[in-house]
């Protein structure tokens, strides 16, 4: 069965700004950069999903260093786990594809990653983990495809994300013109950017519908240690105490392994999420889409 495509267009009332996709049901990645036509005082924009649904979303988070946004769907709008696509790492010599299009009349990316992660300098002036891609298409200006999706796999596998398209690399032969080679940012960097992918967001964008909001999915966490598991009472409040104290043991030791280094950040987050599903569904049978 194919999943419905998950990547978004942004826009703040007619102006388009940029594109990005789902990284959960809650959450919309970006480049940074794709923002820079809000307006300073307005935080707010139109998430256009790929099935033409128009809702509502805030900017949340941002990282000017690594240029990478998280804009937060209104809590209004539900959108299904279907449409999340599962996280991975890249492999050398694979094949890679970019589903986002900046208009219907643009060509669909797609290339060859050229080598492992590794740390790049990107424009923001953080040193971040990203992937470098050859493109086959040479249309000289990638420019509109900045906050699209890269996905990777096997013909007869699902494709997973891998990345989040940033920039383009110069031609060093030419400085006024650009090369064919693309930079992204690895999921895993993304995630590790991001403390909104922790155990009390989790929790929150797992809780069924039907559960009252009682608890902003950000409050509480500016002032909370980096890494620290953290149920706030909302989100407690929709467990068992049973379930919930089993949950904050996992959550700790998922953050173990994390800084000892045994796994890295997109098996973590994917952990994260399946132990916070479960443990809602013991609560709720059934309850959760």
């Amino acid at each position: 069965m194919t999943r419905p495509d998950y990547w978004v267009d942004l826009y703040q009332t007619r102006q388009r700004l940029g594109g990005g996709f789902l990284l959960t049901p809650r959450y919309v990645l970006t480049a940074l950069h794709c923002l820079r036509g809000l307006t300073t005082d307005d935080r707010s924009m139109q998430i256009v999903l790929a099935d033409g649904r128009r809702v509502d979303g805030q900017v949340r988070r941002q990282d000017d260093g690594a240029d990478l946004a998280l804009i937060e769907i209104d809590a209004s709008h539900y959108v299904p786990l279907t449409m999340i696509r599962k996280a991975g790492r890249a492999t050398v010599g694979e094949r890679w594809e970019g589903p986002y299009r900046p208009a219907r009349d643009e060509a669909r990316l797609r290339g060859v990653i050229d080598a492992q992660p590794a740390d790049f300098a990107c424009q923001g002036g953080a040193a971040i983990e990203a992937l470098q891609l050859t493109v086959d298409q040479a249309l000289g200006d990638y420019s509109g495809y900045s906050g699209g999706p890269v996905e990777s796999g096997a013909k007869d596998d699902e494709p997973v994300v891998v990345g989040i398209l940033l920039e383009q690399g110069p031609d060093r032969a030419d400085a006024r013109r650009a090369a064919n080679v693309l930079f992204a940012a690895t999921i895993a960097e993304a995630v590790s950017r991001f403390d909104h992918l922790q155990l009390a967001h989790l929790v929150d964008v797992l809780r069924p519908p039907r559960a009252p909001e009682t608890t902003s999915p950000c409050q509480g966490d500016r002032d909370r240690p980096s890494g620290a598991a953290h149920v706030p009472s909302g989100a407690a409040n929709s467990l068992t105490a049973r379930n919930g104290a089993k949950l904050q043991e996992w959550f700790q030791r998922l953050q173990q392994w994390a800084e000892q280094g045994e796994m890295d950040p997109t098996q973590i987050a994917e952990l994260k999420f399946i132990a916070a599903r479960r443990a809602i569904e013991s609560d709720f049978p059934g309850g959760v889409e």
